[in-house]
């Protein structure tokens, strides 16, 4: 009986932990991730269907089933305490390094003039995705151990972190994928104590590298084109700006309210390119006008708001750190594609992260959220 009976006081003094991280949920950045995450589901679905009676429901489904892995993600990552993957994230920096560096073999896919996936069956896995993951658990961890001590040695180690792969994600190429890198390399040295005036040698040297790209051979004329488009909507020599102005009449065609969930002219005969990935907010403001993308941009403010609370009442550098660096993710991601959308941004073929379909980058984004919930969650212990 003794064991019996350890074991119950032993289950009712956990009950009454104070501290106990599953009593620290952020219900709110939950609520919050799910909500968007089925406004996702509906609004492929909605780009995907097609205008006759025969509704093609493929694209339905796979979202739904990266909805639902990455909600397994999500609960993996906020199980397990994030200070035992601090441990892990060099490990994980290797996997990804060796998927980038695979992914530009004969195994690797190419789509769209990128060769950055690999076809598994019916679905494709995307490395760089993975990279902004094992980028932010790789700089959490250098920069907490160095504690703001920063000197030119270590802050060439810290360059060297993200640049490999940029380097690689540039031989794909994915400009996109890079300047997301970038974001979350420069929110996370500046967080962790990088001095100002290293911040603004960065961020020139980062400019001027864009520049450089957009002006060398490494992009085909057609991926310049769809960077350029945004500047010079009216250019009759850029095909890429039919992208831009069908995304425009999407929006604008939505007015207040909308014409309905499946109702929209745009949507329904697929006037917009890719809106499915690159223009998924095209289909929620032409459908549910601005009241729709109103609601849609403030549930995405009320959850950067939340990870950057969870930064702010994180128990330890690292884990402030983490928070700092998936802020950015997002941040970046809904920055670049709703203004994308809207014309005001180029086209970089980012995704709008829990919304646009795709498995690599949906279960990125539950997976970073769950590392916030982590942080959150074991703020006290």
């Amino acid at each position: 009986m003794q064991p019996t009976y350890v074991s119950r006081r032993a289950s009712n003094l956990s009950r009454r932990d104070p501290t106990a991280p599953l009593k620290h949920i952020d219900p709110v950045l939950l609520v919050c991730t799910l909500a968007l995450a089925f406004v996702g589901i509906i609004a492929v679905w909605s780009a995907t269907r097609g205008p006759g009676p025969d509704f093609d429901d493929s694209f339905l489904v796979r979202q739904g089933v990266f909805v639902v892995g990455g909600t397994v993600a999500l609960a993996v990552f906020s199980l397990v305490d994030y200070r035992k993957l601090h441990d892990w994230a060099w490990v994980f920096y290797g996997l990804t390094t060796v998927l980038l560096i695979g992914v530009l073999s004969p195994f690797g896919t190419r789509v769209n003039g990128a060769q950055a996936w690999f076809s598994l069956g019916p679905f494709q896995l995307q490395p760089a995705e993975f990279a902004k993951l094992s980028l932010i658990g790789v700089l959490a961890f250098m920069l907490s151990e160095f504690r703001g001590d920063i000197d030119l040695r270590r802050l060439a180690a810290l360059l060297v972190v993200p640049l490999v792969p940029m380097g690689l994600i540039m031989l794909q190429p994915d400009l996109g994928q890079v300047l997301t890198l970038v974001a979350i390399t420069l929110a996370m040295l500046l967080v962790g104590g990088l001095p100002g005036r290293f911040i603004a040698v960065l961020t020139v040297i980062g400019v001027v590298g864009v520049v450089g790209i957009l002006n060398s051979p490494v992009l085909a004329e057609y991926q310049q084109d769809r960077l350029t488009a945004f500047a010079f909507p009216g250019d009759p020599d850029n095909s890429a700006t039919y992208n831009i102005q069908q995304s425009q009449q999407a929006i604008a065609s939505g007015e207040v309210t909308g014409h309905g969930l499946f109702e929209g002219p745009q949507t329904r005969l697929g006037y917009v390119p890719e809106q499915q990935t690159d223009f998924i907010f095209t289909t929620v403001a032409e459908q549910f006008g601005f009241v729709g993308g109103a609601t849609v941009l403030v549930l995405y403010g009320v959850l950067c708001y939340r990870i950057w609370r969870t930064a702010q009442i994180a128990r330890d550098l690292f884990g402030t750190l983490v928070c700092i660096g998936v802020l950015a993710m997002f941040a970046f991601s809904i920055f670049q594609n709703v203004g994308m959308a809207m014309g005001i941004m180029p086209v970089t073929g980012i995704p709008l992260l829990l919304l646009s379909s795709g498995g690599s980058s949906t279960m990125v984004a539950f997976a970073g959220l769950g590392l916030v919930l982590n942080v959150h969650m074991r703020r006290f212990r």
